[in-house]
């Protein structure tokens, strides 16, 4: 006779791990559909210089930015392969935006993912806005090896049995 070990541990709650403390992927077989939006951002502190090249577009490697941007793209429609528990997504949208800030010398990223499915999509948000900050890091290290990736996190998420979060930050760092 078996034990269902599937669901979630009771004593710490972290939906990964079943009774007996082994790492499983969550069954979402019987969830509704909903429509899921997770947002997520993230910062590359830099050298002035360093910023001064990706803003006036003469990186050796190319457009630093428009690459950066593909790169998180695909990221997020990968992210599955990259998670091990991640489930795979047939993700409806993802945009990726950067912004540029001279005073702070930093890069902002920050992704928007949205499904219409039984899991939410805040990894795939999170992946993006990391893998292109790494692909910034990569087109630049060779002027700047010294770049520093920070406050990555969830900004908010939409959707699903949990409804509604929005991350609590004053706007004005946002």
């Amino acid at each position: 006779m078996s034990t269902d070990t599937s669901r979630p541990d009771p004593a710490t709650g972290l939906s990964h791990f079943d009774a007996g403390g082994q790492a499983h992927m969550v069954d979402v077989g019987t969830k509704n559909n909903s429509h899921r939006t997770a947002v997520a951002r993230g910062h590359i502190r830099m050298q002035p210089s360093t910023l001064a090249i990706i803003e006036q577009g003469t990186a050796k490697k190319g457009d630093v930015i428009g690459i950066a941007r593909v790169a998180a793209i695909m990221a997020a429609k990968r992210t599955s392969d990259l998670i091990p528990l991640c489930h795979p997504l047939a993700l409806t949208r993802v945009t990726v935006d950067f912004s540029t800030d001279a005073t702070s010398n930093t890069v902002t990223c920050q992704a928007q993912v949205e499904t219409v499915g039984k899991t939410g999509v805040e990894m795939e948000a999170l992946t993006a806005v990391q893998v292109g900050l790494l692909t910034i890091y990569d087109m630049c290290k060779a002027v700047d090896r010294g770049m520093v990736m920070t406050d990555i996190r969830v900004m908010e998420k939409h959707g699903g049995k949990s409804g509604d979060w929005v991350a609590d930050i004053d706007k004005a760092q946002a």
